[in-house]
């Protein structure tokens, strides 16, 4: 859930007396014209009031950057009945916003020499490779970061989601095993897997780990001493994280806080930051002078900066659900890190996250020297799009439709289609179908090319187990469904289940294995459709 979320896809992949305003300055030397009046905290307020009531959303920050005023904005708690206000100070994972800081990683090593944006991969990572030979031999640092490689929809993402014993290194090697979905450049699939290599690759070429070279040469200069490179620190001040995980679809029904969040390293560079609203203010003035300090010292060029912001890959546009068309742009692409669209024939750079527990969203209006950010400690989607959307109108001085209950429609409708769907596919079960075989004949070692092994054991009552070798805690009963299908139980809070599915040869013993996941609005990380686990002969 480390990625972008966003409008076209929102009906498929939810995501998942308390007022508090805080309103803070934070200066500069360097002056930006702004023509636009900074926006007003009072009606901002009531705004946010009204949708974090609708949605049931705990706690929300937001950031406004009107040339050289910065205000920070604050509501809710940070955790669900416990009286800590959300402050400007209030640390929130802003997941995949984290891939720009990546990017802006690589634009310093790029400004250094150190690297250069067409530098082959195979020639500056030792060890990298594509399973397809051209990808392997013309993938560059810029395809790396642009989502044209070839990989389907979050493919690979189980390496490291919800939590990993790897290594990026590992990380690494295993991209190889990962059959493109498309040909290479052929066209936009999201992806995470190449954003933890371009983690590594910032090692190899600076000597410093990912999260090192993050702190000294990004975060310490803009002066974000709230931030956290890691999603496991752990502070005074930081939130929460909430769900409704209580019904077999993800969204629906009353928030709780999460027991399951993502924790690890080894994603670092694609999603892990946690960040402040008083910081991620200094992280969008910098974008917005360029890369420059309002010292005049720069982090990185002006030259850099518009390799950041230049369109690279294309990516399609669906038509959004019709009480949100208006905010649906007419062109789109992915540059570095970011993304470059139109909002009602305004040019925005942006960004969407997501982790477990937490949606963030981040979008720059370069023509207005304007920028804002929006973190919650909840999956509400509904809540963030409003917001995101109403913040623009007001900072392009648009016309405002009722946002707030234009997504509340979109998030019902997708939630009941959602359980529609999945009681629909219940039903349609012959749970007296099946097995084909005795269940100690399903008991052995799998394995798949890229995830690595999964191991399934018939327990002492029985019944069959399954554990996912590589994921700490990624383990529990399986349950017949029908035929030679099961289903998982893991014993981890807050993941979703999946049908497990056995194919047999002609001689009646297994060939392979393969999964989907249950819930039709299932997150694209829990990408348990790309994995073929085949049974490994007994000894090897």
């Amino acid at each position: 859930m480390i990625h972008r979320i966003d409008t076209r896809t929102l009906g498929q992949h939810l995501l998942r007396g308390w007022l508090v305003a805080a309103l803070v300055l934070l200066g500069g030397n360097a002056a930006i014209a702004s023509s636009t009046p900074p926006v007003d905290s009072s009606s901002l307020d009531a705004y946010a009031s009204k949708a974090m009531q609708t949605f049931d959303t705990p706690g929300m920050a937001v950031v406004v950057v009107e040339g050289d005023h910065v205000t920070t904005h604050a509501w809710g708690v940070r955790k669900l009945d416990a009286p800590a206000k959300v402050d400007a100070h209030t640390i929130f994972p802003i997941g995949s916003n984290t891939k720009a800081f990546t990017a802006a990683a690589l634009a310093i090593l790029v400004d250094e020499g150190k690297l250069h944006w067409d530098d082959r991969m195979v020639d500056v990572l030792p060890g990298f490779r594509m399973h397809d030979a051209f990808a392997s031999s013309e993938m560059t640092v810029t395809d790396l970061l642009t989502h044209r490689s070839g990989l389907g929809l979050g493919q690979g993402d189980l390496m490291l989601f919800p939590t990993t014993d790897r290594s990026r290194a590992e990380v690494v090697r295993a991209i190889r095993h990962l059959q493109p979905k498309h040909s290479f450049r052929a066209g936009y699939d999201y992806d995470n897997v190449l954003y933890v290599v371009a983690g590594q690759l910032v090692e190899a070429v600076s000597g410093q780990r990912w999260e090192d070279f993050v702190q000294q040469r990004l975060l310490d200069p803009l002066g974000m001493r709230d931030s956290q490179v890691s999603i496991d620190a752990r502070v005074a001040d930081q939130v929460a994280l909430h769900a409704r995980n209580t019904t077999p679809v993800r969204g629906v029904g009353k928030p709780r806080v999460l027991t399951t969040v993502m924790t690890g390293s080894t994603f670092a560079p694609a999603g892990a930051l946690q960040v402040s609203t008083a910081d991620m203010g200094q992280w969008l003035r910098l974008q917005l002078r360029r890369g420059a300090l309002p010292d005049g010292r720069r982090l990185f060029s002006e030259a850099a900066s518009q390799a950041l912001w230049t369109p690279q890959t294309l990516i399609p546009i669906d038509p959004a659900p019709a009480p949100v068309a208006l905010a649906q742009p007419q062109f789109d692409a992915y540059a570095l890190g970011l993304e470059v669209q139109d909002y009602r024939g305004h040019r925005i750079i942006t960004h969407l996250g997501g982790v477990l527990g937490g949606v963030s969203a981040v979008v720059l209006i370069p023509e207005r020297q304007a920028a804002f950010a929006i973190m919650l400690n909840a999956e509400d989607a509904g809540t963030l799009f409003a917001m995101r959307e109403h913040l623009l109108d007001r900072l392009l001085g648009l016309d405002s439709p009722d946002w707030i209950a234009a997504y509340q429609q979109v998030v019902d409708t997708g939630h009941a289609r959602a359980v529609a769907a999945l009681a629909a596919s219940q039903a349609a079960t012959h749970p007296e179908r099946g097995p084909s075989l005795p269940l100690a004949a399903y008991a052995g070692v799998y394995r798949d090319p890229w995830y690595g092994t999964a191991t399934i054991r018939r327990g002492s009552d029985g019944q069959l187990d399954i554990r996912f070798d590589r994921s700490p805690g990624l383990h529990g009963p399986l349950q017949h469904v029908q035929y030679d299908t099961f289903r998982t139980h893991w014993a981890m809070a807050d993941v979703e289940d999946a049908y497990v599915t056995f194919a047999l040869k002609a001689d009646g013993s297994i060939d392979h294995m393969t999964m989907q996941a249950i819930s039709p609005i299932a997150d694209f990380s829990w990408d348990y459709q790309d994995l073929r686990f085949t049974p490994l002969e007994a000894g090897k």
